[in-house]
């Protein structure tokens, strides 16, 4: 088997294929081009499209060059979803992301040296393109029956499809046949969900070129009860450090389920087999070290982030928890901290909020009463200092970075209150 096919096949990055062997043998008689495709339907790409990127990683460290479109014309429209019409976004915020996204990615995968990769925007061959010729050249090539026949298009029927949406399918396949006929791509991956549209468009080069070309696509990643990856209470686990703080995105991959994690850390780690067969077996024999939780957060966030952001991280987990010093978090960190405790903010008006209101506001305490309960117990801290006083009042020698408390009930319930004064 060949080396990419069969190490994505551990991996467990693979759930379907135009043909398998043929891929590999394709795959091995000469370095190819490959192409992956991003819509700009928010300002940053997220998990999902992380998986994506380690696929053509691993293509790239194999010799073949990778093709990173973000669809600057898709994105105008969008892939069709399940639970109705998707939101026409205006085309320069669309265009601002695309510019958002190129740089994400960019970061990811290597745009130098022989295997370098390249950023496409299908807006590019899209934007010049007539009506007329989009009928005549790609829409002869496209079944309706077969068009309707898409799960994603059968749901929607019911509720109602715009012809916008229905029609997204074409653009995905013309970006294929682009690529092909310009840059020689040979291979389109993505993610499961997306297969209709990959095999549409290696259709289309079959019937248009009289070419046959190749479609991998990735099994869509969950949890263990089934509901979607990379999603938390608070929404989707984004790659941009402004939409989720590399606290928050560690913090996520710390809290893996410990039946799912060697699955992610088999997805997310570049890890050789043999180091990572081994910390399964160690996760397997003790589960309550989280050694699989600790490596896949380390690995993911010095990929994503950087690795002085995942000490900076460490750092302030630790922090948290009474085993370091707050004050030496900087104001960044603590504001994303605040963010992932969901801290209010507090007003000071003639006075500073007593540490019993504090804690009640950041939620380590049910009410007042508790917090008092919790300080005379020996149970309640101040930025790390142990509470005596059940009177105790905040003054501004207190505010972290000029604005941030933090608060603790015993070892484990922390949480935070910005103060405004």
């Amino acid at each position: 088997m060949n080396a990419v096919i069969d190490e994505l096949s551990w991996r467990g990055l693979i759930a379907h294929s135009t043909d398998l062997d043929a891929l590999g043998a394709h795959l091995d008689a000469e370095p190819r081009r490959a192409y992956v495709g991003f819509d700009p339907t928010a300002p940053s790409i997220h998990m999902g499209n992380l998986v994506q990127l380690m696929v053509h990683r691993t293509l790239q460290r194999a010799g073949h060059r990778p093709f990173l479109l973000v669809g600057g014309s898709t994105g105008l429209i969008g892939d069709p979803k399940q639970t109705g019409e998707r939101v026409m976004n205006d085309a320069d915020l669309v265009a601002g992301w695309v510019e958002r996204i190129r740089s994400q990615v960019g970061r990811l995968i290597d745009l130098d040296g022989p295997h370098a990769a390249t950023l496409v925007n299908n807006l590019d061959w899209t934007s010049g393109l007539s009506t007329l010729a989009f009928l005549r050249d790609i829409g002869r090539h496209f079944s309706v029956n077969r068009m309707l026949d898409r799960d994603v298009v059968r749901t929607r029927l019911t509720s109602g499809i715009s012809y916008s949406e229905f029609s997204y399918v074409l653009l995905q396949s013309l970006d294929y046949r682009e690529l092909f006929r310009t840059h020689g791509v040979t291979l389109q991956t993505g993610g499961s969900d997306q297969w209709g549209n990959i095999t549409a468009g290696v259709e289309l080069i079959r019937r248009a070129e009289g070419e046959h070309v190749h479609a991998l696509a990735t099994p869509l990643l969950t949890k263990a009860d089934g509901t979607k990856f990379g999603k938390t209470e608070s929404g989707t686990v984004w790659l941009d450090p402004e939409m989720t703080s590399p606290y928050a995105f560690h913090q996520f991959f710390l809290n893996a389920e410990d039946d799912m994690v060697v699955s992610y850390l088999k997805v997310f780690s570049e890890r050789p087999r043999a180091e990572l067969e081994d910390i399964a077996a160690q996760q397997a024999e003790k589960p309550f070290l989280r050694i699989a939780q600790r490596a896949l957060a380390d690995d993911i966030t010095d990929l994503v982030h950087g690795e002085p952001e995942r000490r900076a991280a460490e750092t302030a987990a630790a922090a948290l928890f009474g085993r370091s010093e707050l004050r030496e978090l900087d104001a960044r960190t603590l504001a994303a901290v605040g963010r992932q405790l969901d801290a209010p903010t507090v007003g000071v008006g003639e006075r500073f909020p007593s540490v019993v209101e504090v804690m009640a506001d950041a939620r380590v305490v049910p009410s007042r009463s508790a917090a008092r309960r919790a300080i005379e117990e020996g149970g309640a801290y101040l930025n790390n200092v142990k509470v005596t006083d059940v009177d105790a009042v905040l003054s501004p020698d207190d505010l972290l970075a000029g604005q941030w408390i933090i608060v603790r009930r015993g070892k484990k319930t922390v949480g935070a209150v910005r103060v405004e004064h």
